[in-house]
């Protein structure tokens, strides 16, 4: 019986990390193509499409790339279901943050499943496009993606679909993950889930989850009572942001309703004129909460659209050539991977110790900041001596220097033996995760 070939490598901490999910791939080159996607994904290009991330990964063209995403047999949601096995290990019973948003891309014509006319969220306005109601983790400071599901329009259905709204898939989303184990100390969402008390306030009150959620200025509970609705005095507070700058905002409590768990809040920059920009209305389930809590705690959501936007510029979340959904969705949960990736390199998740000042930290480009785009630029700096040898490699079929390319394989074992394993940190036997 002749034994299957290894997995050509690549560098240190892309093999080790997608190492875990091997036993999802049922053939080698499969999972080749997984860790070259990977690499792809948190490279430095401006495009992430298939022929882009085929140069970085050295291969002469795209076309094993595009079979792994559209004909190799590897189960979706197996690779989904690791990945939050692995998150719940990490995490090892610390409860978080959670955060419940939508994300949009604008795209053309109606080829593509479940794109339709409908509200694109980071284009602010209507129009024709795909959208994803997502859920992202939140643990001192540091996002890392949780679960995504696409919304099917009405008019897009197809034979054995479903119809939910938005605020019924985030409720769906959320017993999943308490099913399997997640602890939320409190759920973040915006208006529309906020104003969608049936279907998605109901869940959380079923799960009896702290929440702090967003309202409309003309919100049902204004009129609840027949009492005249009440104001306390403004609050001033420092509005803490995350590369820890602070703002003053001011804040309220709306006083009315007849259930004393739910309060109402508004918050303001300027509580003499309450711009409408930068004026927000907020209700809480939080007992004991004060009202300088709930304005920077509610200031939370912007790490979605941090997430959002650090997974859509950074790792090509939009960057899709497919029409089909079951491949839309693999592009996606691996771009949910490869974020991963890169949050499991953060102080916050794995409490890791600063890289040695004689190591990569010596770097002159070395990112010495504590965020998920500083990881990212630092990782890219592991991976440099990867792609661009990857980069150089046509040259070489036109010169012959060998000098070089033994220069490059230097470079590159020495790279991967000072790359620390994050997976020494956690004791993560392989193959502790897989289904069987």
């Amino acid at each position: 019986m002749v034994e299957p070939r290894k997995p050509v490598p690549t560098v240190k901490f892309i093999d080790e990390y997608c190492q875990i999910y091997q036993n999802i791939f049922p053939e080698v080159r499969s999972f080749e193509a997984f860790k070259y996607l990977h690499i792809g994904m948190i490279s430095d290009i401006k495009r992430k499409t298939l022929p882009s991330i085929a140069k970085v990964i050295g291969l002469d063209n795209h076309q094993g790339l595009h079979h792994f995403l559209t004909q190799s047999p590897w189960d979706v949601q197996e690779l989904s279901q690791q990945r939050l096995e692995l998150i719940l290990y990490v995490l090892q019973g610390r409860p978080i943050v959670l955060i419940i948003d939508e994300t949009g891309d604008k795209k053309k014509g109606d080829a593509t499943d479940y794109v339709k006319r409908q509200y694109i969220g980071n284009l602010g306005k209507t129009d024709n496009g795909i959208v994803a109601v997502t859920a992202y983790g939140v643990l001192s400071g540091m996002t890392f993606p949780l679960l995504f599901e696409v919304y099917k329009p009405r008019e897009r259905l197809q034979p054995g679909d479903q119809y939910l709204t938005k605020p019924e898939i985030a409720a769906k989303m959320i017993k999943q993950l308490r099913a399997m184990g997640f602890k939320f100390n409190l759920v973040l969402a915006d208006s529309l889930y906020g104003e969608s008390s049936k279907n998605f306030i109901q869940i959380l009150d079923e799960l009896n989850l702290n929440f702090i959620v967003a309202i409309r200025s003309n919100h049902k509970a204004w009129g609840v009572t027949d009492a005249k609705v009440k104001y306390s005095e403004w609050q001033r507070f420092k509005r803490v942001f995350s590369d820890l700058s602070s703002e003053d905002r001011y804040i309220r409590e709306i006083i009315c309703g007849d259930n004393p768990e739910i309060k109402y809040w508004q918050i303001t920059t300027d509580k003499e004129e309450l711009p409408k920009n930068t004026t927000w209305y907020v209700m809480s389930k939080f007992p004991n909460i004060t009202p300088r809590d709930v304005g920077n705690f509610y200031g939370l959501r912007t790490w979605v659209e941090y997430g959002l936007k650090q997974s859509k510029n950074e790792l090509g979340w939009a960057d899709f050539r497919l029409t089909n959904y079951p491949q839309i969705e693999k592009w996606w949960e691996i771009i949910f991977s490869a974020y991963l990736m890169v949050s499991l390199h953060s102080e916050q998740l794995l409490k890791l110790p600063p890289q040695s000042e004689s190591n990569f930290s010596s770097h002159p480009w070395w990112d010495k900041g504590k965020g998920w785009k500083n990881i990212l630029n630092n990782l890219r700096l592991i991976l440099q001596p990867f792609v661009l040898f990857n980069f150089i490699k046509p040259w070489l079929q036109v010169f012959t220097v060998p000098k070089l390319s033994e220069g490059f394989f230097k470079l590159q074992m020495l790279v991967n033996n000072l790359t620390r394993s994050i997976f020494q940190n956690l004791n993560i036997p392989y193959g502790k995760f897989s289904s069987a």
